[in-house]
């Protein structure tokens, strides 16, 4: 599986994005998907993730009832629309597949493929 991430941008604090991550590959449909972000000088942490059917997803504390995932499975694309930014969500994000045999997670380790990153920056 092969992902690129497209989408970020800089934006006022109170803005939007919409980030989308391209899949190439046959089991893309099969997999739970994830976005994950890195700031400078910290560790990448969980933001979202969705299950393959679109049936379950889960969020981070810090972006719930900011940001949705979503995917559309014929288009071999998962989406993150990102509203009400604020600067701390300024980040390179990284869309991720996670292994066929692991179920929805929040751990980073769980996912076996990464797209390249794409950098949000948010201005106060």
């Amino acid at each position: 599986v092969q992902l690129q991430a497209s989408g970020g941008g800089l934006v006022q604090a109170g803005g939007s994005l919409r980030l989308a991550c391209a899949a190439s590959g046959r089991t893309f449909s099969s997999r739970h998907m994830g976005w994950f972000r890195q700031a400078p000088g910290k560790e990448r942490e969980f933001v979202a993730a969705i299950t393959w059917e679109s049936d379950y997803t889960r969020y981070a504390d810090s972006v719930k009832g900011r940001f949705t995932i979503s995917r559309d499975n014929a288009k071999n694309t998962v989406f993150l629309q990102m509203n009400s930014l604020k600067p701390e969500d300024t980040a390179v994000y990284y869309c991720a597949a996670v292994r066929l045999t692991t179920g929805l997670s929040v751990v980073l380790t769980d996912y076996a493929y990464w797209g390249q990153g794409t950098q949000v920056t948010v201005s106060s």
